[in-house]
């Protein structure tokens, strides 16, 4: 889900708009709140639904200050997700960079070759540069959407520590902001689904 979707979204399942939420919080929460208390406000007493109130009290955080979940001071806003297959690592690479998982966590590219120093360009617009290649285990590139300011660094490891079972991981870091970082969190997420999903046919 794109920033700007993400925020209509916010609107269109709470009735409040990101900003709305963020004035109505001014008013009614204590800056000494900790993070739990925030969101337990927004659940009991606003009836909003877990998955918005964390980003909503982390955004109200941010505002009066405070430094939100999955932020840095080196590296800005970072997401880290995971998941493990059973499948070999040898399995879980190929399985990375087949045409049909590519396309999920890159894009659609025609001459992807997997070499420190190669820059893509996807048919959807993402760009970037291969900086790290160690087969059957890293991936370390320069990610960025044709809308986004500056690029992001992706990092997808695959760590295998017993046969027939690799952790996938996708860490990304130098995200813009929290709307950002939830659209993420929600790509890799879905990618890990559908190669978990692939995994078991």
């Amino acid at each position: 889900m794109a920033h700007s979707e993400l925020k209509q979204a916010l609107q269109a399942e709470t009735g409040k708009s990101h900003e709305e939420w963020i004035m109505l919080l001014d008013q009614e929460a204590e800056t000494s709140w900790s993070h739990e208390e925030i969101v337990g406000h927004l659940q009991e007493v606003c009836a909003v639904h877990p998955k918005w109130s964390e980003l909503i009290a982390s955004s109200f955080e941010q505002k009066i200050g405070r430094k939100p979940v999955g932020q840095t001071a080196e590296v800005g806003f970072q997401i880290g997700v995971r998941r493990s297959l059973p499948i070999s690592q040898e399995q879980a690479w190929r399985m990375l960079t087949s045409p049909d998982i590519l396309k999920l966590w890159l894009g659609s590219v025609s001459d992807l070759t997997l070499e420190k120093g190669h820059v893509f360009r996807t048919e959807e617009g993402v760009s970037g540069e291969l900086r790290v290649v160690k087969p059957m285990e890293q991936l370390r590139l320069t990610w960025q959407k044709p809308d986004w300011s500056q690029s992001s660094t992706l990092q997808i490891r695959l760590l295998s520590k017993q046969q027939n079972r690799t952790t996938v991981s996708f860490h990304q870091e130098k995200l813009a902001d929290l709307f950002v970082r939830e659209e993420m969190k929600e790509k890799w997420e879905d990618v890990l689904a559908k190669m978990k999903e692939k995994s078991l046919d």
